[in-house]
């Protein structure tokens, strides 16, 4: 490691998403009533453009919070806002928080976004966008995908009937373009000036019954269009798969992550692009680890990849002192430094790290 910062959450967290001021935003999961939502002052050695030396705090700073009366499985902020918006049993319902003004420390709930035949329906997938006004992208079921203006709670574009199956990811490539991804695999695209029209990506390898899949998107990469961004499809089994929007009917890569028990739980699955980093992807949520990969080199041969770097440290001694180990739930990669990430964990433990490049790929 080049850096390593760890923090000590008071429950175990499923999400991680950067908000306005480089801040950090986390929410706890758990069944019973007060879970928090914190926004967290990364340590300041975070904060800087260069690496810097000896820095006397090295603490995450919790700055402003709130609590919510059901767990949070999915939280996104609204960008060039001060608007949060989360999702999580036992509805596909969605409540918007505002982000309180510095002189004050308070995450408050504003408002519910109600679905439409949403009782019975599992917890929703979100995005959100600023494009024109500030949209949110939700639904939990294929059938059901819809976008939201935030503030009137105006429903702006939904998706046509395509089959009812259960989400795993949706994406905005742009303010017109949706990415939706089940969690069968099925990959779709979407255009909001054309609702009735879904385009299907290349169908994942055939798999044993009961297999999931999530899937990252490169959306917002530099110099590059959004129909240009490889996507990412992980597998409950391990398996990764890497599709050209541009040319959907075939993959563009095929490899085997290493991981020692590969299963059919795919609750905490993770996989997503580094921003800053060229061909670089992060996986997690089979074991107490974070694999990051060069996918640069990959072929269609659906070998076994090698990755470039294991972050181990949720393995070793968690919260509390317990022997079994923890889960990783989430992991994000910070928006500018390139080999930086934030990994999180069952045990409540939440790293930021930094791994040094290998020798040969300076």
């Amino acid at each position: 490691y080049r850096d390593l910062h760890t923090f000590e959450l008071q429950a175990p967290t499923r999400l991680i998403e950067w908000a306005r001021g480089n801040r950090v935003c986390v929410a706890g999961y758990g069944q019973s009533d007060g879970n928090e939502i914190l926004q967290l002052i990364p340590p300041p050695t975070l904060l800087t453009k260069e690496t810097q030396g000896l820095c006397p705090e090295r603490d995450f700073k919790v700055e402003r919070g709130g609590f919510s009366e059901r767990p949070v499985y999915s939280l996104k902020s609204v960008p060039d806002t001060s608007l949060l918006v989360t999702s999580g049993p036992p509805d596909s319902s969605l409540q918007v928080w505002q982000v309180s003004a510095e002189d004050s420390d308070v995450i408050k709930s504003v408002s519910t976004i109600a679905t439409e035949n949403g009782t019975g329906q599992s917890w929703a997938k979100i995005a959100t966008i600023s494009a024109r006004t500030p949209w949110v992208l939700h639904g939990s079921r294929l059938d059901r995908v819809q976008i939201t203006e935030i503030e009137s709670r105006k429903n702006v574009y939904a998706a046509a009937s395509q089959g009812s199956e259960e989400l795993s990811n949706l994406a905005f490539l742009d303010c017109n373009t949706l990415l939706l991804c089940c969690a069968t695999g099925r990959l779709c695209l979407a255009d909001i000036r054309q609702p009735q029209c879904l385009m299907e990506a290349a169908s994942v390898p055939s798999a044993p019954c009961g297999e999931q899949w999530c899937m990252g998107s490169r959306h917002g990469a530099q110099g590059l269009e959004p129909s240009s961004q490889p996507v990412a499809r992980l597998s409950s089994r391990g398996l990764l798969t890497l599709t050209d929007l541009r040319k959907t009917s075939e993959f563009l890569a095929l490899a085997k992550a290493r991981f020692p028990s590969p299963g059919s739980d795919a609750e905490f699955l993770c996989v997503s692009w580094a921003p800053a980093l060229e061909g670089y992807l992060a996986i997690s949520g089979f074991d107490g680890t974070v694999h990051v990969y060069d996918t640069q080199s990959w072929d269609s041969s659906g070998r076994e990849a090698e990755p470039i770097f294991v972050h181990k440290g949720h393995t070793f001694g968690g919260a509390g002192g317990s022997r079994d180990h923890p889960l990783v739930t989430v992991h994000t990669w910070h928006l500018q430094k390139p080999r930086t990430l934030l990994s999180a964990a069952t045990d409540g433990s939440l790293h930021i790290w930094d791994w040094v490049q290998p020798c040969g790929k300076c």
